[in-house]
């Protein structure tokens, strides 16, 4: 490390600090007694259950849950590249994902949100292998909107 990046994040340190600044996992951070206190709702569909799952993973199964959570989904395919015979042999696969966090107290909803982002995947001449290929596409597009969800929460963790 040269000695300019270093005098430079010596100089940063303390405006770093002044400007508030605090880890959200650390002691008294926002989102210190998040971790197991969300209930989301029971899945409904494979798409849902692989977001659900997705979730737990990142915020914790709900031990002693403060706050419920709704998520509602929206997948949507298109059809990304066509060959010379008019086939389509690549697929974007959007999702949307509208969720409202509630206090299970109370019922009263404390944070709404959505997210949302896209995968994509090859169909090939293979029915197994094209069929394959869109599940992976869709646990990959749960796996990403569950990521999205759960740094929302975080960064919103000190609002509710």
């Amino acid at each position: 490390m040269s000695s300019f990046n270093r005098r430079f994040l010596i100089l940063a340190l303390p405006a770093l600090a002044a400007c508030g600044f605090e880890p959200v996992y650390g002691t008294g951070g926002s989102a210190e007694g998040l971790r197991g206190s969300i209930l989301v709702d029971e899945p409904t569909t494979q798409d849902s259950f692989n977001l659900v799952a997705q979730l737990e993973k990142r915020l914790g199964r709900a031990q002693a849950p403060v706050y419920g959570m709704s998520v509602t989904l929206k997948v949507e395919e298109k059809g990304l590249a066509i060959s010379g015979s008019n086939d389509i042999t690549r697929y974007n696969v959007l999702g949307i994902a509208v969720y409202v966090l509630r206090n299970l107290g109370s019922d009263e909803q404390v944070y709404k949100g959505t997210v949302n982002t896209f995968t994509a995947y090859s169909a090939s001449a293979q029915p197994v292998a094209t069929l394959a290929a869109k599940r992976d596409a869709s646990e990959r597009l749960m796996t990403a909107l569950a990521d999205k969800i759960t740094t929302d929460l975080l960064i919103n963790s000190g609002k509710f």
